[in-house]
């Protein structure tokens, strides 16, 4: 029995959710964000969202558990919204935004410029003797997370010196060295 699944979902003040035709459609006021989904039943009453199956087979076990999930993220996104920080550890790692142009020195022969989608909110700071940081903000939980990991994959944290773009607060796993 899905536990997630039976939880309500709160809808705060000055968020609304419609639910038509297989698709749910959640507004705040950050943005708006629309879901489709099958095989589940979706109510909005008393300022609550339930999500309910309509058998115990694997698959509507699997999908209740799922929905419900997204269907959270995204009233939560356009309510509070989402962050990803993500930190660039190495000599001469450097991060810089003008709009939504991120220009990233991550040691290769030339900068990684990338044009961030609109809903993507990119800030940097570099402070001295600190790692430069790259915050993202955005009602999107999906679109973020694509995206930061996305940034990562340019140059992913090395195991030795752990050099590389991490997300901050983020453990690694180091190696030791060879042994003399």
């Amino acid at each position: 029995m899905s536990r997630i699944g039976n939880n309500p979902i709160a809808i705060p003040e000055g968020t609304t959710v419609e639910v038509r035709d297989n698709i749910i459609t959640v507004k705040g006021k950050l943005g708006e964000l629309s879901q489709e989904f099958s095989s589940v039943k979706i109510k909005v009453e008393d300022g609550q969202v339930w999500i309910t199956r309509p058998s115990d087979s694997k698959d509507d076990r699997t999908k209740h558990g799922l929905y419900r999930s997204l269907v959270f993220n995204m009233v939560k996104g356009v309510s509070k919204g989402w962050t990803k920080e993500l930190e660039l550890v190495g000599v001469g790692y450097r991060a810089s935004n003008q709009g939504q142009k991120l220009d990233l020195a991550l040691g290769f022969s030339h900068n990684i410029i990338i044009d961030l989608a609109p809903e993507v909110k990119v800030e940097t700071t570099s402070e001295k003797g600190k790692n430069p940081t790259i915050k993202l903000t955005s009602h999107d939980k999906q679109l973020i997370g694509q995206v930061a990991a996305k940034i990562r994959s340019f140059r992913k944290p090395e195991p030795y010196k752990g050099k590389g773009i991490k997300f901050v607060g983020e453990q690694l796993r180091r190696k030791a060295g060879k042994s003399a």
